[in-house]
């Protein structure tokens, strides 16, 4: 019989115990060992029954229990030591607040997301972007970065997985109660509930609440349209990530960006918070964010292009993939009948909005609306998840700067990271505090610098060899576990599986692969090749055996097709053993599979893989990465770390037949490199080659690929640059930078390269011979104070291109003539032997330009003056 209403009843703690009510509603627990081991000590059998979840713990827990505790002095002693350690966290000074410069620090930094994987009893994430979001939320509190994130609350969050017997991939969306998740409304002076409101076409309107995830230091807030006042349409437009059609997505993103923005100044204004200098936009899903600001501007008697520049000033844009498909892109029409009068933002033009999204580029759509392109136009900064991706998203956006190389579009990179204290075991933990001391552990997993992690080279061998082997053995508990659970749901009975009793040998070589299940990311590539894939799995002296999770999207029957592919082949008796798919993949199974496995293998079609940070969590519990150099392992790849794998990308091949050389190669690499590594015993009868890998990886590796580095590469590169451009941006400083930009455009035609001079008499030189250079240049309307002349030297490829680029600035020699040209003189430096050229360009200059392509105008040469100046020399 089913309730016809659901109510959550919570408990009433003694108050000895009540300090446990704010230990459970701080996410920190999720991250703090000795927090977690205090709520299992309560009742071992509920937490492990709730998922070690402390608030489904505390809801669950007998009032004889808590009665009995609250009796306890030892466990009243921890429960002290507990609050007064996040105490201690929460209010006092870390690195942020250590800064020589502090007071040049943004005072506070809004990050957006669709999504934040905080930890599985928040299940508000899907992937990547989410564990990162999570992970950049945990480490700077970890940091003290005054940050607050941005999200939106799914009531329905991601799917949960599950198979068919015939293993088709099933989805079900469980219904999400905010009053038993680790959050808390926020409430005005009065208290009633906080709300945002948006303006919806025909007078409607979208309301949502505010609720409070405390991730230590930082708040989350998180918006939830699922409120009564609502109309049963706009009830549903939180009601699960990443799914409805174009104009529900619309509207969740309108929500996070456009009401985000609203839910921190509401946030800021009842707890005084710092407001905001810096905004960071993760993917164009929040992209409106710029949109709502620029009106707060307005408000305030600022004109669009001033607001404009104001707001750029002060965000941060990141993008997040290199694959179109994961790039919101909606019809203009959609997105103008949802601005204006009638609707929102009424005090800017809808034309104006609609302009910062269109792709207006070659090769772009002239009727669609791009997220990520207006987030780059709304941003003055940007960068790609690592220096593969940077590239790539430069050669990407290239349309956006056009006259530009695409390596001096202005997208710069910060390589992702991960948050040490989420990711690694337990084990791994506690042998680092055997051997560098608890604060020093603590210290290097919050990204204390590499120095912290040097002390891990002396860990003996055999150490290292029986933590990895425990690692192991717990992996292999738990899929064994989750296994037969799935078959259960797939419908057998107990007696058809004593069989899953075998599966999978502690002692055998174990590799791992998890990810989402998009077509790139190639989960079947291990299939090319049945046989030689099963003589691998079967090895009668080195056998492999492999852990596979990935969810497909539920629109993507091709990637479900992919997933039922593999699991079919993991169904047949013969390897059932040694190869197992285990769905419903996310954080929980995650903090097993990634310390358990010996190898994390990554195979992506190069160079879609963003940054994958999957590996990194595997590496910094020793275990070795076998990929294609993509992502973040194009950049931190030594023979130390694992392998690489070789491909065939930029040859012109078909991808079946890309596919059929990679597959190969990785079969070469797991059969005469990885497996004999593993299996072959030195003089003491371990494993010693393998065994000093996973050493490097410790401590050499592991300090690179931690959140908190990232953080601070953030802080430093972009947030702080930001502040102080949204500082100097005051209102009347807006208004004269807009009037300056919009003097140059209209000027710009009149712009000119006439004639350039060297004083080489020669096609050659010799190293360290310095030419002299003068160019004749006509600046129309504008003066030398509004432009930048420049010699852009460097080695020339066959086509004569310049790579390696180097600008020098060229001064004005005495004033204009006549006709109004200036001449610009300047040395030239032959620092580079082999084939070498120049070229000249004007560029618009300003102070408050974060890079000389931010106007995205350049003058060139016409081919007249190349010709007779003889621009490019050999």
């Amino acid at each position: 019989m089913k309730a016809i209403r659901r109510f959550t009843v919570r408990p009433v703690l003694p108050e000895p115990l009540r300090p446990l009510s704010d230990l459970a509603r701080n996410l920190r627990w999720s991250w703090h060992a000795e927090t977690r081991d205090l709520f299992q000590s309560v009742d071992p059998g509920r937490w492990a029954a709730c998922g070690g979840d402390p608030v489904r713990l505390l809801g669950s827990v007998p009032a004889g229990r808590l009665a009995e505790l609250a009796q306890d002095r030892r466990f009243l002693r921890r429960l002290t030591a507990a609050a007064g350690d996040l105490h201690d966290y929460v209010t006092g000074d870390r690195w942020y607040q250590s800064q020589s410069q502090a007071a040049d620090l943004p005072a506070g930094v809004a990050y957006f997301s669709p999504e934040f994987g905080i930890t599985a009893a928040l299940p508000q994430y899907s992937g990547g972007l989410g564990i990162l979001a999570g992970d950049h939320l945990k480490a700077a509190s970890d940091l003290g970065v005054p940050l607050i994130g941005v999200g939106l609350l799914y009531r329905h969050g991601y799917f949960r997985q599950a198979l068919s017997r015939d293993g088709w991939q099933q989805e079900h969306y469980p219904v999400l109660d905010p009053n038993e998740l680790p959050v808390a409304q926020l409430k005005e002076a009065d208290g009633t509930p906080a709300q945002v409101s948006l303006a919806l076409p025909g007078g409607r309107r979208l309301r949502a609440r505010i609720w409070l995830a405390q991730v230590g230091r930082v708040p989350l807030l998180l918006l939830d349209s699922d409120v009564e006042d609502n109309d049963l349409g706009e009830r549903g437009v939180t009601d699960r990530l990443y799914g409805g059609g174009s104009e529900h997505r619309l509207l969740q993103e309108m929500l996070l960006g456009i009401g985000g923005v609203r839910a921190v100044r509401t946030y800021c204004r009842l707890t005084g918070h710092p407001e905001p200098e810096v905004f960071h936009t993760n993917e164009g899903h929040a992209g409106f964010l710029g949109l709502e600001r620029i009106a707060e501007l307005g408000e305030r008697g600022l004109d669009f292009d001033a607001a404009l520049e104001a707001v750029r000033a002060g965000t941060v844009f990141t993008t997040h993939t290199p694959v179109p498909a994961g790039i919101d892109r909606f019809d203009r029409e959609l997105v103008a009948r949802h601005f204006g009068p009638d609707a929102e933002l009424p005090g800017i033009e809808v034309p104006r909005i609609l302009q910062l999204g269109m792709e207006t580029y070659p090769g772009g759509e002239p009727n669609l609306f791009n997220m990520a392109v207006m987030g780059l136009r709304l941003a003055q900064r940007a960068n790609g998840v690592s220096l593969l991706h940077g590239q790539v998203s430069r050669e990407m956006f290239a349309g956006l700067w056009p006259g530009f190389d695409s390596g001096e579009v202005p997208i710069t990179s910060v390589t992702n990271g991960v948050h040490a204290p989420t990711w690694v075991a337990p084990e791994v933990i506690r042998l680092g505090a055997r051997r560098l001391g608890a604060q020093r552990t603590e210290d290097a997993l919050a990204g204390g610098g590499p120095g912290r992690w040097e002390g891990l080279a002396d860990v003996p061998d055999q150490d290292i060899w029986d933590l990895r082997r425990c690692l192991r053995e717990q992996l292999v508990e738990e899929v064994r576990e989750r296994l037969r659970a799935s078959w259960r749901q797939r419908g057998a009975g107990t007696a058809e599986l004593g069989w899953i009793d075998g599966v999978l040998d502690p002692g055998v070589l174990t590799i791992g692969f998890a990810r989402r299940v998009p077509s790139y990311k190639r989960l079947t590539l291990m299939l090319r090749d049945r046989d030689r894939l099963m003589e691998l799995l079967l090895h009668p002296e080195r056998p492999v055996q492999i852990v596979v999770a990935g969810k497909a999207h539920p629109a993507d029957d091709g990637g479900k097709r992919l997933v039922q592919e593999l699991v079919r082949f993991a169904d047949d008796p013969r390897v059932r053993h040694r190869l197992v798919f285990l769905p419903d993949y996310g954080m929980a199974m995650a903090q097993k599979l990634y310390p358990g496995c010996d190898i994390w293998l990554n195979n992506p079609l190069r160079p879609l893989e963003a940054c994958g940070t999957s590996g990194m969590k595997a590496a910094l519990n020793g275990c070795l990465n076998l990929s294609v150099l993509d992502g973040w392992w194009d950049e931190w790849f030594q023979p130390d770390f694992g392998w690489a794998i070789p491909t065939a990308d930029g040859a012109g091949t078909d991808p079946d037949r890309r596919d059929d050389i990679e597959a190969a190669a990785l079969y070469d690499l797991l059969e005469q490199r990885v497996t004999p590594r593993f299996y072959e015993r030195g003089r003491t009868g371990l494993p010693d080659r393998w065994i000093e890998m996973v050493r490097q990886t410790l401590t050499l590796l592991g300090p690179k690929v931690l959140a908190g580095r990232m953080v601070r590469e953030y802080v430093e590169r972009l947030y702080t640059p930001a502040a102080h451009a949204h500082r100097a941006l005051t209102p009347d400083t807006a208004r004269a930078l807009a009037d300056w930009k919009a003097r140059v455009r209209s000027a710009w035609h009149g712009v000119t390269v006439d004639h350039v001079e060297t004083t080489a008499a020669t096609a050659t030189a010799e190293l360290g011979t310095t030419l002299g250079l003068r160019v004749r240049v006509h600046l129309g309307a504008l003066s030398p104070d509004d432009v930048e002349v420049q010699a852009v030297s460097g080695r020339v490829d066959a086509e004569d291109r310049i790579t390696d680029a180097t600008a020098v600035p060229l001064k004005p020699a005495g004033g204009a003539d006549l006709e109004g040209r200036w001449v610009y003189e300047g040395p030239l430096a032959l620092n580079r032997t082999g084939p070498y050229g120049y070229t000249v360009r004007i560029l618009p200059a300003h102070r408050l330009l974060a890079s000389g392509a931010e106007v995205g105008l350049v003058a060139v040469p016409p081919q007249e003056a190349v010709e007779r100046a003889g621009v490019l020399m050999r």
